[in-house]
């Protein structure tokens, strides 16, 4: 069910609320953007928290009495068991840190309504409605910055919990055409975001939940207006009805490059968001290191979950991966960072970027090799070859090249055993210039 009819009444009360904005350029809004974006492009990997109450029965996060799994009453009871009672708000941060991300978004409020913070636009919130009794946004939020990393709020637009939001389960609705109650909806939104954006200032808003209404709807101009009047650099994913700045495939890696420029994959460490104790089904470091290299292969950022249990402590398998993370990153980071979007897959048989001038080609090998690796179409000299975190210089040669044409022939790199890396081996090509590679069908001889 969709509210864009009952809301368009209120629009136009909503933009009065929101003032007016001088309009600008399409290349002023696209240098802001690129501006706003620049520490997003670099950071490639963020850790993404789902905690709240449904970690207390350890149950689907809000799905679960959306779906009819249990009822809502019995999913709200979840809130008298919560009691972050080892929250460690400073151990998180350092985790974080030691995973190698650069960013962090958490869950202030999900679709059950719950908020993580203090808030004053309504009363559904672990502060007043938990055995934790306190704000818990706060002190993470302080954590974070203290060790240096981007802070990010995952805010549900929808809220199947609020009295005034028309939808309710799948098979049932509070109200149909009433635009009276959903204006008030809009304005407890437009009040929450206030409170987070005016008290935190966070760097990144991860908006979900869009899906249930239109932009006119939600407001969706006017959420991001409001936002960046105060917040000007604050970065909008793209679960905001067409409003925000990147985009957000969630669990499956993309198969081709995104044709988006900015991007980022947010996927579990097992098959759940949020703590379940009975999903064991955790990928093994090496699955989600793979997954790391290929979003970085196609210029991608890496949002990998956590779900901290209801006292605040967290898993020892998910401790297990960022700390496994933060070894190969802190080894490979040359190759992490400050890199872009690698070559066309028909080059080589593996991932591969590019530092920011294009003349250093990496190339990350999760597997061990049988034989030399090949590298075809390259026309480059390559000046020098080396694993990255190990050193150690590596010979080649070119095979296939001939002299009465300009195709390139096949260039062939040895990699002995005792310079891999236990779970992926990363190697750089030093070349003459910025990359440039044949990508014709070849040629037939017409002289010998």
């Amino acid at each position: 069910m969709r509210t864009r009819n009952i809301t368009i009444a209120c629009v136009a009360t909503l933009a009065l609320i929101m003032g007016s904005q001088t309009p600008m350029s399409a290349q002023e809004d696209s240098l802001r953007k690129e501006k706003r974006m620049a520490w997003f492009a670099e950071a490639k990997l963020g850790i993404f928290i789902h905690w709240g109450i449904y970690a207390v029965k350890g149950v689907s996060e809000s799905w679960s009495f959306y779906n009819n799994y249990l009822p809502h009453e019995e999913y709200m009871k979840q809130a008298e068991g919560f009691t972050a009672s080892k929250y460690a708000p400073e151990t998180w941060a350092k985790l974080i840190k030691e995973s190698g991300a650069r960013y962090t978004v958490i869950t202030t409020k999900h679709h059950d309504g719950v908020a993580l913070w203090d808030t004053q636009a309504g009363n559904l919130s672990v502060v007043k409605s938990t055995p934790a009794a306190r704000d818990v946004l706060a002190p993470f939020v302080k954590a974070v910055r203290r060790q240096g990393l981007k802070v990010g709020f995952y805010y549900s637009l929808l809220d199947w919990s609020h009295p005034d939001y028309p939808n309710k389960t799948k098979t049932e609705t509070r109200y149909k055409d009433d635009p009276e109650r959903w204006a008030r909806f809009v304005r407890f939104n437009f009040a929450q975001l206030k409170e987070l954006n005016k008290k935190w200032k966070p760097d990144l808003f991860w908006f979900d939940g869009d899906w249930e209404q239109s932009a006119e709807a939600w407001n969706a101009k006017g959420i991001v207006d409001m936002l960046r009047s105060s917040n000007p650099n604050v970065i909008i994913n793209s679960r905001i009805q067409g409003y925000g700045d990147y985009a957000t495939p969630e669990q499956g890696v993309p198969v081709t490059r995104p044709a988006d420029k900015y991007w980022e994959l947010c996927m579990t460490m097992n098959d759940s968001w949020g703590y379940q104790p009975t999903d064991q089904n955790y990928k093994t470091p090496q699955m989600l290191l793979r997954t790391f290299v290929d979003c970085l292969s196609m210029g991608g950022n890496l949002l990998l979950g956590i779900g901290p249990r209801e006292d605040g402590s967290i898993p020892d398998e998910q401790v297990a991966i960022l700390k496994a993370f933060g070894r190969w990153i802190d080894k490979h980071k040359e190759a992490v960072y400050e890199t872009r979007a690698g070559i066309p897959s028909e080059h080589f048989q593996g991932y591969t970027t590019l530092n920011p001038a294009g003349d250093i080609l990496y190339l990350y090998i999760p597997y061990r090799p049988n034989g030399p690796l090949e590298i075809k179409g390259l026309m480059n000299k390559v000046h020098r070859v080396w694993v990255v975190g190990n050193g150690a210089i590596l010979p080649f040669k070119v095979h296939n090249k001939n002299y009465w044409n300009d195709v390139p022939g096949n260039l062939y790199i040895d990699v002995p055993e005792q310079v891999l890396d236990e779970n992926i081996t990363v190697i750089a090509l030093l070349l003459d210039g910025p990359i440039r590679l044949y990508r014709g069908a070849g040629q037939v001889i017409t002289i010998n």
